[in-house]
């Protein structure tokens, strides 16, 4: 192999190559990246690895290149995830990987015996094997929780434990549209496990929305909506709570529920829809009903051609105006492809 400015070329090896110009404008930060995806042990750690490479990697006329090859690299590291059979015989891709379905996707991230599993069973149809005793979930497990006319999916996971967290599930959580924490009010060893659910969040690069974003923050460190279960509640008084929620940070939403009784968990229903940051919107044909069985579920800030991009691209290519029902002046108000929409609007689109 050749040496270039001290790195040894990898063309032959399958690993990022790059050339003398651009290997010079490279950061420390990325060849620290870089290393950890030469020395990565399994699927979600090269996942990780690229993910912070091209985060990192100066976007310039030199490394186009070189872009192009991670965002390939990427590109193929997710679709092994997400259909594990076309690794060919003999390939094995880590576990972990779930499909997102539904209006956006919480993982359930928590110590043993938590109630993550409990809680997932009392908000969906799911059945997950619950046990009095640790790590009984071995798997991602989903369910499709019900919030009014919308399902929103919930990702029950392996605890996480000093020495026994599942390499997975930093990649799990930085792929999510939301983190839930879930802690044992009753459990006396809440500061403990609120530090590995800490540095969890810090290996999958996840910084809690709820928090201001440091000004130095890496381009690849994501804000999410990280929110607080103070499971077990119809045991606590709240003296139990009010410790564990100082633990895991009194700046993190904090939501004491009960999987046994049910308590918070109608109300939690609402606030994980309306922190996924979605609204819904309603088809209307030109003289028909709106179609209120199924809704469309776009990001808030959504325009009209964005639905009609959604709906079909080539009505979003001859769109010409649309009538709005709902956040309108008046009923089949005219509005042209910019118009913003909002939760429950009803559309009508004109082509």
């Amino acid at each position: 192999m050749c040496a270039r400015n001290g790195r040894e070329s990898t063309r032959k090896t399958g690993r990022p190559h790059h050339n003398e110009g651009v290997t010079a404008n490279l950061t420390p930060q990325y060849h620290d990246a870089e290393e950890r995806f030469k020395g990565a042990a399994d699927h979600a750690e090269k996942l990780a690895a690229l993910r912070e490479m091209t985060a990192l990697l100066p976007k310039h006329k030199g490394t186009e290149k070189l872009l192009a090859d991670l965002r390939k690299r990427l590109s193929k590291l997710e679709d092994e995830a997400a259909h594990p059979s076309r690794g060919g015989p003999g390939h094995r891709v880590e576990v972990g990987h779930v499909r997102r379905e539904g209006a956006g996707q919480w993982v359930l991230l928590g110590p043993p015996n938590a109630g993550k599993s409990a809680l997932l069973a009392a908000l969906t149809h799911a059945h997950p094997e619950v046990g009095e005793y640790p790590f009984t979930t071995r798997a991602p497990l989903p369910g499709m929780m019900e919030f009014e006319d919308v399902q929103v999916q919930l990702v029950d996971t392996p605890a996480v434990a000093e020495g026994h967290t599942e390499s997975y599930l930093p990649n799990l959580a930085h792929d999510a549209d939301g983190i839930l924490l879930v802690l044992d009010v009753t459990a006396d060893d809440a500061e403990a496990a609120a530090r590995l659910l800490h540095d969890l969040l810090s290996r999958a690069r996840i910084w809690p929305r709820a928090r201001p974003l440091p000004p130095d923050a890496p381009p690849f460190l994501q804000p999410k909506p990280v929110l607080v279960l103070g499971n077990k509640a119809e045991e606590d008084d709240g003296t139990f709570a009010a410790l564990a929620r100082e633990a895991v940070g009194a700046d993190l939403p904090f939501f004491p529920v009960s999987a046994v009784t049910g308590a918070g968990l109608e109300a939690l229903r609402e606030i994980l829809f309306r922190e996924l940051k979605r609204i819904r919107v309603y088809g209307k044909e030109p003289g028909k009903k709106p179609d209120f069985e199924r809704p469309f579920v776009l990001p808030e800030g959504a325009t009209i051609h964005d639905l009609a991009a959604h709906v079909h691209k080539e009505i979003a290519e001859r769109l010409k105006f649309a009538r709005l029902w709902g956040h309108a002046k008046f009923d089949g108000q005219q509005v042209d492809r910019h118009h913003v929409l909002a939760d429950r609007d009803v559309v009508e689109l004109h082509a």
